[in-house]
C-alpha cells in the first residue's frame, strides 16, 4: 500500500463538506470538469492493503460502538444512491464487527395500505434509535424524493410537502440530540451497468434485480434532476449530504467508513482482557446418552478429529 503522506493510527477527516455536481448524470467529457474532493491524505490500495486497512477501520468501528454505547448517543447514518451503487456493501463492513443490540440495520419494505394513510414520517420515526444505540438506514424517507417521485408514486403535493417538510423534520431531530449523517452513493451509468449485468450472470446475486432496477436505467436523466432538486432542498447546514465516489467498491467502502469515525470525536473504551475462570468439575454428574439427541447429518468432517463438545 503505497500512500503520499504517512498515515496515523487515527482516523481523522478527509475533507470539509463541499457542494458539488453529482457525475452520475454527466457526459464523459463533464466528468474530467466535475471531479471529486482530493483528500490531503491518499492511499492507493490493492486487494491485501484494502483487506488490512478495513480490518483496521473496523476496529475502530468498535471503539466507536462502546463510545457510544458508553455516552448514551443517538446516531442515524442514511444511505441513499443509485441503484448498485454498493449502499448494502459499505453496510455490511460497518456492522459485521459490530453488536446488532448496539448498531442495527433498517431496511423498510413498500408501505402498507395502512401505512401509506400515515404521516409520511411515521414509520421511519419507530426505527429512530435510543440512548447508546446506532442506525443505519439502507435507503429512508428520501424514498419520496427519488423512486416515488420519478415512478409516480406519489403526488406533486405530496412531494412538494415533502421537500418543503424534510428540512425542518431533520433539524428537529439533531435539536433533540440524534446525530444525522446522510451518505449518497455516486455511480457512473458504465459501472451501474457493468454490475446490473454482474447480477444477472450470478445466479446468488440475481434476486437483488428488481423491475425498479430496471426501470432505473430506463430512467437515468429522470432520476438524476430528481436526485439534484432534492439535494438542493436537502442539504442544509444541521445535515449535509455527504457524497460517496463509489465507483471503485472497495475505495467507497474505506472511505465513507473513514469519514463517519471522523465525524463522531470518540476514544478508546475497549474492555480489558480478561482472564478466563476454570471449567466447573462434573461433580458426579451423569450426562443422558448421546444417541438420546438429533444431529445435523455431518456432511463435512474436519480433517483431524475435533475435542469434546457441549
Amino acid at each position: 500500500m503505497s500512500k503520499k503522506h504517512k498515515d496515523g493510527d487515527k482516523p481523522h477527516p478527509d475533507g470539509k463538506h463541499t457542494r458539488q455536481v453529482e457525475p452520475d448524470h454527466l457526459t464523459p467529457t463533464a466528468l474530467h470538469m466535475s471531479t471529486p474532493a482530493v483528500a490531503e491524505e491518499q492511499i492507493f490500495l490493492t486487494k491485501k492493503s484494502y483487506e488490512k486497512e478495513l480490518a483496521r477501520l473496523q476496529v475502530e468501528l468498535v471503539k466507536l460502538q462502546e463510545w457510544i454505547r458508553a455516552r448514551g448517543l443517538k446516531v442515524v447514518v442514511i444511505f441513499e444512491g443509485r441503484d448498485a451503487a454498493g449502499k448494502g456493501g459499505a453496510i455490511k463492513r460497518i456492522t459485521e464487527s459490530l453488536n446488532p443490540r448496539v448498531c442495527r440495520v433498517v431496511a423498510l419494505p413498500t408501505p402498507t395500505e395502512r401505512e401509506k394513510t400515515q404521516w409520511y414520517f411515521q414509520r421511519y420515526v419507530s426505527h429512530l434509535p435510543a440512548a447508546g444505540e446506532m442506525v443505519l438506514f439502507d435507503r429512508s424517507w428520501y424514498n419520496r424524493a427519488g423512486v416515488e417521485r420519478v415512478m409516480g408514486f406519489c403526488t406533486e403535493d405530496e412531494y412538494r410537502e415533502f421537500l418543503r417538510s424534510v428540512p425542518e423534520f431533520e433539524r428537529m431531530l439533531v435539536r433533540s440530540g440524534i446525530i444525522l449523517i446522510k451518505y449518497w452513493f455516486s455511480v457512473s451509468d458504465r459501472e451501474q451497468e457493468k454490475r446490473f449485468q454482474a447480477r444477472i450472470d450470478d445466479p446468488t446475486k440475481r434476486w437483488k434485480l428488481s423491475p425498479m432496477d430496471m426501470q432505473s436505467r430506463a430512467r437515468w436523466v429522470e432520476y438524476s434532476k430528481a436526485k439534484d432538486e432534492m439535494f438542493a432542498h436537502t442539504d442544509i447546514k444541521q445535515a449535509p449530504w455527504y457524497v460517496v465516489n463509489a465507483d471503485n467498491k472497495m475505495c467507497a467502502r474505506l472511505n465513507c467508513i473513514r469519514h463517519l469515525l471522523s465525524l463522531i470525536p470518540y476514544e478508546d473504551l475497549t474492555p480489558e482482557p480478561i482472564v478466563l475462570p476454570p471449567r466447573q468439575a462434573d461433580q458426579g454428574y451423569v450426562r443422558p446418552p448421546i444417541t438420546d439427541q438429533t444431529f445435523v447429518p455431518q456432511v463435512y468432517l474436519p480433517e483431524s478429529k475435533g475435542e469434546d463438545q457441549d
